[in-house]
């Protein structure tokens, strides 16, 4: 295997971080998709206490949304906005975001990254917690989609009898948003976006 010619970054050349742009690119073509299916995988069989687990709320979530007409992008975040729950359950609406951020639109990756603020909304009062969090986002044009996922899809998708759609459904979708050329190094869009991020 070829490797670059330098021990620290400041004496590389163009050519060696072109070699390194390029073993990204072939890694993240080969691996990126199965790693994110790993993620999601691992959602199964914990419950928190739920009546499903993690993995089958993914699902669950996604046909909703499918269900709904949501459009690609969407349903892909549905799939995928708790992957993060076993890395870092307490901000894993953020960390899912950061994954997601250089294959999905702005809109679904904004809902991805603030719907853990916005369940709150459906569940905060019964903890004590205030249901009105979501509000310092009330200026966001995304606001309304994040508060529909959630109270449609997302805090609905935890019934063991809903007829939930299997992994093989989705994977067309997970292949198309997951094939699209990556936002590149550098790209400012691969900073936070949307009002009042």
């Amino acid at each position: 295997m070829k490797t670059v010619s330098f021990m620290k970054m400041d004496d590389a050349t163009p050519e060696d971080m072109q070699l390194i742009k390029d073993e990204a690119a072939r890694h993240r073509a080969q691996n990126w998709l199965p790693t994110i299916l790993g993620l999601l995988d691992g959602l199964k069989g914990n419950r928190f206490g739920y009546q499903v687990d993690r993995y089958t709320h993914s699902l669950q979530t996604a046909t909703r949304a499918w269900h709904e007409g949501a459009r690609t992008d969407m349903v892909v975040a549905a799939l995928l906005h708790d992957m993060a729950d076993d890395l870092s359950t307490d901000n894993h609406s953020e960390v899912a975001a950061a994954i997601l951020r250089s294959v999905l639109d702005d809109e679904a990756v904004w809902v991805v990254q603030h719907h853990g603020v916005f369940q709150t909304y459906h569940y905060g009062p019964k903890l004590g917690l205030p249901a009105d969090t979501r509000e310092r986002y009330r200026g966001s044009p995304y606001f309304d989609a994040c508060a529909h996922f959630c109270a449609a899809w997302d805090q609905m998708s935890f019934d063991p009898d809903y007829e939930t759609y299997p992994l093989d459904f989705f994977m067309p979708m997970l292949e198309e948003v997951f094939n699209r050329p990556p936002k590149v190094w550098g790209d400012p869009n691969l900073a936070p976006t949307g009002a009042n991020t």
